[in-house]
């Protein structure tokens, strides 16, 4: 394996610089039909994103040593050189896609991911407010690995979509040319992603590209301008809520269970599901769905 850099890290820099230049943006040209930024979300945010790095280094454990070891099972082996870099960065968007269309509509994959949608402002310091239990991402990818990719590679190929998406997260930036909009997601597509409008909801997974919601029925366009956060928000900047809160909601749901069946529901279907004999009710993912129906997932990314 060649030596692979560490682009999240290298870019740290410029997160923090971008986010500085968009926060002096708003004050100085504020738009009074953006959310903008508010000082506690933003510091929320950015704890959040801080604690990830932290915690990821503890979730490598485990995910890296299941990878090498499917890694060293499988006989296949893909070369890490310059004509197979962009080969690899499409596959690592499509396992992307489902890793992430996963994270919405399983509601045990949904309090992982509902961290990032946690926030009802959409700004750069958006982009950062990363979960902590990230360690039901990782088997999303081990079809690269069982095909001969390297962990490493896998890892550097996410760390360059990671990057990529820190862009799209603000209001600042509006349609840009068909042509772009068409392939790559852009600030008004994941604007989309972070809506919480019945319309908006559980649409435009994509991380680089846009294509493959496209292809799989899951793309909506910017049309109304979105109502950012959870269809019940969770009304709190105490960071160790934001993380668990979800969990927490599933352990306490569990308890009430009346069958393994329902115990099943609310761990595998959908964050807003409910069981037939029950009034729906929300459980901090997207509304409540009619009785027995799964929804979606929440309000977004």
């Amino acid at each position: 394996m060649p030596h692979l850099p560490d682009v999240v890290l290298w870019s740290i820099p410029a997160f923090v610089l971008l986010t500085v230049v968009e926060m002096a943006g708003h004050r100085l040209h504020p738009d009074e039909d953006s959310a903008g930024y508010e000082a506690r979300d933003t510091a929320t945010s950015l704890t959040m994103g801080l604690g990830s790095l932290a915690f990821d280094l503890l979730w490598k454990v485990p995910a890296v040593a299941a990878q090498i070891a499917v890694h060293q099972l499988t006989p296949l082996r893909v070369p890490v050189v310059w004509w197979t870099i962009p080969l690899l960065l499409l596959a690592q968007d499509f396992c992307y896609y489902w890793a992430h269309r996963g994270h919405h509509v399983v509601r045990v994959l949904w309090a992982c991911h509902v961290v990032h949608h946690s926030s009802r402002k959409y700004n750069l310091s958006t982009a950062l407010r990363q979960p902590w239990t990230s360690l039901t991402v990782w088997p999303f990818y081990l079809p690269m690995v069982a095909c001969g990719v390297h962990p490493a590679a896998v890892a550097f190929c996410s760390s360059v979509s990671l990057v990529y998406q820190f862009w799209i997260h603000t209001e600042r930036i509006g349609r840009l040319p068909r042509p772009v909009e068409s392939v790559l997601n852009t600030p008004s597509h994941h604007r989309v992603h972070h809506a919480s409008q019945g319309g908006y909801l559980d649409r435009n997974f994509g991380g680089i590209l846009i294509v493959w919601d496209r292809l799989f029925g899951s793309f909506t366009p910017e049309t109304e301008r979105p109502v950012y956060g959870l269809t019940k928000n969770i009304a709190t900047y105490n960071v160790l809520r934001v993380a668990t809160h979800e969990y927490v909601a599933i352990a306490r749901d569990l308890r009430a269970a009346r069958s393994w069946s329902e115990r099943a529901g609310r761990l595998l279907r959908g964050p807003g599901w409910q069981p037939a004999a029950r009034e729906p009710r929300p459980t901090g993912g997207p509304g409540a769905p009619p009785a027995d129906v799964p929804a979606e997932g929440a309000g977004v990314r």
